[in-house]
């Protein structure tokens, strides 16, 4: 067990548990046999109070701030129940010495199977022909005009913004439809767009030749309002835009006006700036937008295996381990003696 610790028995709050239960993490730690205190604060403040003795935190959706992190005078770790990580102060987390882990594995699948959804329901224009249905009104042998145009996605074109793990997922079946793949991330060598058989293009090539353009990039500094009102106006008209990643990747006023002006034909939305979606949200009112309240992550796996994937951080860091999804990497050098496995 590494130094950091100053108990005996080390303390595990999961400050905003949005489980039933906390009996996956019982089993998944007894190994280091922690103190487990689970609590479903709804604030951020909160979290100074039933955290103030943690040596790890386990966090879901609630912020992890400045004032918060320098309130909780014990704490070494936090992992985060997310691919994500935009909630925590990692600039004040690495000063204070706490390690950062998020989970970027365990839905992969769940958000690669929802951009294939969402994809394949606005090519198909399925809300609008499911809605005239079964209000009686169409016809087949008539009416198939009034859903048209609809294009085959065979031969189209798909752009892919940040080529990670998920957006790696969805050219591989995008490809395997017959789409031609573009990706744009300047992060990547180009060994790694050759290995998947893609076009590597800069941001400004991707949006003018792509059919379907879908979001699978962090939020940064960078990527804050990456797809502005200038980048709307570069797509096609028949263009449609899916985000599953971060909402404030996209300029949310810029894509009213484009898709209300028919600047780009339609939208896919599961993430917003601001969640959850307010029940006044002009995107409510557009026919040519699908919206789901972020919730391409989930599945009964994908809950299963988020829980396990950081409660094997923890123990790996309570063993003296280096944990294996350390994003503020430059805080180990606080823990020289973690060891590589």
């Amino acid at each position: 067990m590494i130094s950091a610790m100053n108990t005996d028995k080390i303390r595990v709050t999961i400050v905003d548990n949005p489980f039933d239960d906390i009996s996956i993490e019982k089993e998944a730690l007894k190994e280091i046999n922690p103190e487990i205190k689970s609590f479903r604060c709804n604030e951020e403040n909160e979290i100074s109070n039933v955290a103030r003795d943690a040596d790890i935190i386990i966090s879901n959706l609630l912020p992890l701030g400045r004032k918060t992190l320098l309130s909780l005078k014990n704490l070494r770790l936090i992992v985060r129940l997310a691919v994500g990580y935009d909630n925590i102060d990692l600039k004040t987390a690495t000063k204070r010495r706490i390690v950062v882990c998020n989970i970027p594995d365990y839905c992969t699948v769940e958000v690669t199977e929802h951009t294939l959804s969402l994809i394949f329901t606005l090519a198909r224009r399925i809300p609008q022909i499911d809605f005239y249905t079964k209000k009686g009104k169409a016809n087949f042998r008539t009416d198939w005009k009034r859903f048209g145009p609809i294009y085959r996605l065979s031969g189209k074109t798909a752009g892919i913004i940040g080529f990670g793990r998920i957006g790696r997922e969805v050219a591989e079946k995008l490809k395997s439809l017959g789409l031609r793949i573009l990706a744009y991330d300047p992060y990547l060598p180009d060994e790694i767009f050759k290995d998947y058989g893609v076009m590597r293009t800069d941001l400004d090539s991707l949006l003018k030749n792509s059919d379907i353009i879908s979001i699978h990039c962090p939020l940064t500094k960078e990527t804050h309002h990456l797809i502005d009102k200038k980048r709307l106006n570069l797509m096609k008209k028949t263009a449609m835009l899916i985000n599953v990643s971060r909402g404030a990747i996209v300029d949310e006023k810029a894509l009213y006006e484009a898709l209300q002006n028919n600047i780009i034909h339609a939208a896919a939305l599961d993430v917003f700036e601001k969640e959850p979606l307010d029940k006044n949200s002009p995107f409510l009112s557009l026919k040519n937008v699908i919206i789901t309240p972020h919730i391409a992550w989930y599945s009964e796996e994908s809950i299963v295996t988020v829980r396990k994937m950081a409660c094997e951080e923890i123990v790996r860091f309570s063993k003296g381990i280096k944990p294996k999804y350390v994003v503020n990497k430059e805080v180990l050098r606080y823990y020289p003696k973690l060891k590589e496995i």
